[in-house]
């Protein structure tokens, strides 16, 4: 697979204090099967669709136990010159660039809104085998309170082109890299509790989202919003069973006219 074009999605991955639980929840809802855990990198899991790499699980280090949460890496030719434009744009960098055997380099970062999110530099591992096929990422959505300086970030860290959508009812952006949506921007609404940060909301593909949101509810997972028909499918947000958000999308159950939206680069 050709390495992806500097600040496209390239991975995704998430903590969990119960990895078997976690494991077998997504199991479940998103078909998923599992490597060998690598003791070296900390008990680092990967998750397959179909054979296909798609994301990984990973108990927490020492110290970070907490609510578990989806962390989206975004891809980068040279981590540290990326991790030093995060610092110049006001972003904090909260693990510095590591290489990680020869399977590339990774950075952790938060944006200066809050969302916290990964930067990875692929060697040997470039990252999703697959996307936008059943039990594969598809799309993913910061979620901000400010949405002028994400935006802003966004666009001076990753070079970005923008559109905002032309939806009175939302304040909702779609970051664009070479012409190709990559990343939305959602202001987040009264309806969100005002504890709630800022965070990105990862998109996984299924086969039918309503069996998808049954099987998660039966399993323990709590039902956010959905199921719902959009034109880019039907979708529903779901948090697991240990707090992680989530969304899941069925792409070929499509409904209604794609919204017009403005450049505003």
């Amino acid at each position: 697979m050709a390495v992806r074009p500097e600040g496209t999605p390239c991975w995704a991955d998430a903590m969990f204090s119960d990895v078997e639980g976690a494991k077998s929840f997504y199991g479940d809802v998103l078909g998923w099967t599992f490597g060998e855990s690598s003791s070296e990198y900390g008990n680092y899991t990967q998750a397959y669709a179909d054979g296909k790499a798609v994301a990984a699980v990973v108990p927490p280090m020492p110290g970070q136990e907490g609510q578990s949460q989806w962390c989206l890496y975004l891809a980068s030719p040279d981590a540290a010159a990326t991790a030093r434009r995060i610092r110049d744009h006001g972003g904090e960098v909260l693990m510095e660039p590591m290489q990680v055997g020869d399977f590339g380099t990774m950075c952790l970062a938060r944006e200066p809104s809050g969302a916290v999110f990964g930067v990875w530099q692929g060697d040997t591992h470039e990252g999703f085998e697959a996307i936008a096929v059943p039990g594969a990422y598809c799309w993913a959505e910061l979620f901000t309170r400010e949405p002028a300086t994400a935006d802003t970030f966004l666009s001076d860290v990753f070079g970005y082109t923008a559109k905002q959508i032309q939806d009175e009812a939302i304040d909702f952006r779609v970051f664009d890299v070479g012409g190709d949506p990559v990343l939305g921007r959602m202001r987040m609404s009264d309806d969100f509790p005002p504890e709630v940060p800022s965070y990105i909301n990862v998109y996984f593909t299924v086969a039918n989202c309503d069996d998808a949101v049954a099987t998660a509810t039966r399993r323990g997972g709590v039902l956010r919003f959905g199921p719902h028909d959009s034109p880019f499918g039907r979708l529903a947000a779901l948090t697991d069973p240990q707090g992680a958000n989530f969304s899941v999308i069925d792409v070929t159950t499509t409904q209604g006219e794609q919204p017009q939206a403005a450049d505003v680069s």
